[in-house]
C-alpha cells in the first residue's frame, strides 16, 4: 500500500491529496528517510509524520482494505508518539487564545494595565 493512501486510510489527513502534499514537502519519514507518496509500506516500519508542529510516531501493525472508521485504527497501527509531543500541543492551543482577536487593534491602557498586573503577579 502506498504511504499516501495508507496515512488517508489511517485518518491522519482528510484527503489523500493532503497526504501527498505533506510527502512532497517532506513532512513523512518512514525508519527515519524522507519519502515520496509513492513509497510502498511494509508491515513494522516506523513511520513519523509532521502535522500542526507535532511529530506524530506510528509503528504499521497492517493494512487495511480502505479506510477505516476512528475506532478501528488502533488495529492497523500503534501509536509510539510520545506525551510530550501531544502537551505541546495543547500548551499551543492554550497560548493561541490569549491573543487578541484579529480587527480588535491595540490594546486599550485599560487592558495594557491588566496585562502589566498579570505579569508583575507571577513574579
Amino acid at each position: 500500500m502506498r504511504i499516501d493512501q495508507y496515512l488517508w486510510c489511517m485518518r491522519y489527513f482528510k484527503s489523500r491529496n493532503i497526504a501527498t502534499n505533506a510527502c512532497k514537502k517532506g513532512h513523512v519519514k518512514i525508519n527515519g528517510q524522507t519519502v515520496k507518496a509513492s513509497r510502498e509500506v511494509l508491515r513494522q516500519d516506523k513511520i513519523e509524520i509532521r502535522k500542526n508542529q507535532v511529530n506524530y510516531q506510528c509503528t504499521v501493525l497492517d493494512y487495511p482494505k480502505s479506510r477505516v472508521g476512528a475506532k478501528l485504527v488502533d488495529i492497523y497501527r500503534m501509536d509510539t508518539t510520545p506525551a510530550e509531543a501531544m502537551d505541546n500541543q495543547k500548551l499551543q492551543q492554550l497560548s493561541q487564545d490569549y491573543y487578541r482577536q484579529k480587527g480588535e487593534g491595540r490594546p486599550t491602557k485599560k487592558n495594557r494595565r491588566e496585562i502589566d498586573d498579570y505579569l508583575n503577579d507571577e513574579d
